[in-house]
């Protein structure tokens, strides 16, 4: 049970945390550092177990991840091919394929260094390794943690549903994208209005792009109105241009309506986590729901947020995997010297 202490541990602080701010990012850490050692533990103790028990703790520990990286390589190479033919050729669009191309040139380098033998090769083939282990740790903290954050209910009644826009097609229109979330804040509003409750305000947010004929939530407001929603149920927010402003200027509106408003924020999916992130940032007193996004959609997009939160902590990512390189070219150079 020793062996366990320190995973039980890290639950325990990953509980408190998430009962103090479900919105954290450290909430991910602790989450995937609860895993990690309990999974260590486990193996530490594989001499002790039932026969059955320790052979598929090894194949949990070897084979699984060593197939499962190749099948995620082949899974993202084929959905950016999807992406590119569905959504054209964009930098955001090639997330996916990158990745998965990526994880190929890994897999490449240590077979080469297998072969070729080459020291300084091998130090950089481990290096890199090293980094990307950091890298991937990361990333299925985000992804665990984000499956549960997307997983809240609504309890209660809201004073306010947030609905933050994005892209129109043809400069006013609502795409797709954009209509999943309006739907899951209606059936908020809706579903409100069913047990009684009094008419949430529905808070459209999103200003005018460049290539826009009119700001998004105008056009939000028409979708919203044209589904049957009463407009005086409707409030615009049209000056954003970015996520954290949708969060900035829709708290001024709900705080001068009623400085103890309670609200629900509405995205998509795969943005719902980052979005909670900012919401906590800009001091918006609610959480974030997600509403469905096309699957082959979701795995770049998924991407793209994880991309952008290693940035928003770049601080701290920038300087682990800094101090990693430095190690492991420390560690080449005396292999090297040897």
């Amino acid at each position: 049970m020793v062996a366990f202490a320190l995973a039980a541990l890290l639950f325990l602080a990953f509980c408190i945390s998430v009962r103090q701010d479900r919105r954290r990012f450290s909430n991910a850490v602790l989450l995937g550092l609860t895993f990690l050692t309990a999974f260590s533990a486990l193996f530490l103790q594989v001499a002790k177990l039932p026969f059955w028990a320790a052979v598929t703790v090894v194949v949990l520990t070897f084979a699984a991840p060593a197939f499962g990286i190749l099948a995620l390589g082949v899974l993202l190479v084929r959905n950016g091919m999807t992406m590119v033919r569905k959504e054209g050729f964009r930098p955001a669009n090639l997330l996916s394929l990158l990745a998965g191309l990526a994880i190929f040139a890994l897999i490449g380098l240590l077979v080469l260094v297998g072969v070729v033998g080459s020291p300084v090769l091998g130090g950089i083939a481990g290096t890199l390794t090293v980094v990307a282990g950091y890298i991937s740790f990361v990333f299925f903290c985000f992804l665990g943690y984000a499956y549960l954050y997307g997983r809240i209910k609504v309890r209660g009644d809201v004073d306010h549903v947030v609905m933050l826009g994005s892209g129109l097609i043809g400069g006013d229109r609502v795409p797709p994208l954009l209509a999943s979330r309006l739907r899951k804040g209606q059936q908020i509003y809706e579903v409100q209005l069913a047990r009684g409750g009094r008419p949430p305000v529905l808070l459209v947010s999103g200003g005018k792009g460049s290539d826009e004929k009119v700001a998004e939530a105008r056009a939000m407001a028409d979708w919203l109105i044209a589904e049957g929603v009463p407009a005086e149920h409707i409030v615009l927010e049209d000056r954003s241009t970015t996520t954290e402003e949708n969060m900035l200027f829709s708290r001024q509106i709900m705080e001068a309506h009623d400085p103890g408003y309670r609200c629900v924020v509405v995205t998509n999916n795969f943005h719902a986590f980052r979005a909670a992130m900012l919401a906590r940032k800009t001091g918006v007193n609610g959480q974030v729901l997600g509403s469905p996004t096309a699957k082959y959609y979701w795995p770049s997009a998924t991407i793209r947020e994880f991309v952008a939160i290693f940035w928003e902590h770049r601080t701290v990512n920038l300087s682990i995997c800094g101090l990693l390189a430095v190690f492991g070219a420390l560690g080449t150079l005396a292999a090297v010297l040897v």
